[in-house]
């Protein structure tokens, strides 16, 4: 019998004890196992009571002065045993600047789950995304997830990296949304849209230079799943996610001055698109 050389099979694939695992791998592990471990400080009456309210949340310490406890009344029972503070010497890790009117609630990230249960389309259903590339402005991102909760998109995307990440000022701009409304962070917003186009949606990117309006946008997908593609302001779409849509369109605008915040042009595309 000819001797085989190598690793000895075990019945499935997997490394041998004796070997190093490549350093990128650990690397990898060592940014999950990080991660896992982030924890972040939401603050404000509205981001407070809607975290304590929300069981998907894993709620680790709360802050609170006497008078945010007693506006926040029976959320508190949802929530660690809070810690009361004076509110001139307010301990929780949180920018300076912060607004915290009295709360603040250390939380692990939500974790939303995958794209594919996210994005899945019932039948007769015409569900709507919205797709961020490189937003980076938490505040944006808070006024973006409230929007999409108030018109009733299935989900907001963006990529994991060059993105706003969950925090406490986009929390609190978001007003509670963040509780309610998925924001899914993605390793590849190229090849998410790609499998959101397999999946039956038409991608239509927001863009000055667009083809068509917003208007004719509204009529055209009609009866169809639709993901709207926002781009940072300034920079705009990146030349793959603009080659990716299938659609360009504009914001005719009824003035010399056509420019609209990436929130507001997000909310504006999400009522004139939406399922009826």
């Amino acid at each position: 019998m000819t001797e085989r050389v190598g690793w000895p099979w075990s019945g499935r694939c997997s490394m041998p004890d004796n070997m190093k695992k490549p350093s990128w791998i650990i690397a990898k592990e060592r940014n999950l196992r990080a991660s896992a471990q982030e924890t972040v400080w939401l603050f404000g009456l509205h981001a407070v009571r809607d975290a304590l309210l929300n069981p998907a949340r894993e709620k680790l310490r709360l802050i609170v002065t006497k008078n945010a406890a007693d506006r926040l009344g029976d959320a508190l029972n949802a929530g660690p045993e809070p810690e009361m503070a004076d509110p001139r010497k307010f301990p929780a890790p949180l920018d300076p600047g912060s607004v915290h009117q009295g709360a603040a609630l250390e939380v692990r990230a939500l974790d939303w789950g995958r794209l594919d249960d996210l994005a899945y389309i019932a039948d007769g259903a015409t569900p709507r995304l919205l797709l961020l590339d490189r937003v980076t402005d938490p505040h944006n991102v808070g006024a973006i997830l409230r929007s999409a909760e108030v018109f009733g998109a299935k989900a907001v995307i963006a990529p994991r990296r060059h993105a706003a990440p969950e925090t406490g000022a986009l929390a609190k701009t978001a007003s509670g949304a963040l509780e309610r409304q998925p924001y899914l962070r993605v390793t590849n917003l190229g090849d998410t849209m790609e499998r959101l186009r397999n999946m039956g949606y038409l991608l239509a990117g927001l863009d000055g230079d667009g083809d068509q309006t917003l208007a004719d946008l509204g009529q055209s997908c009609a009866g169809r799943p639709l993901a709207l593609v926002l781009g940072a302001e300034g920079p705009g779409l990146r030349a793959r996610t603009r080659e990716l849509c299938d659609q360009l369109v504009r914001i005719e605008a009824m003035g010399s001055f056509g420019s609209l915040n990436v929130s507001n042009a997000a909310a504006v595309a999400l009522y004139a698109t939406k399922a009826t």
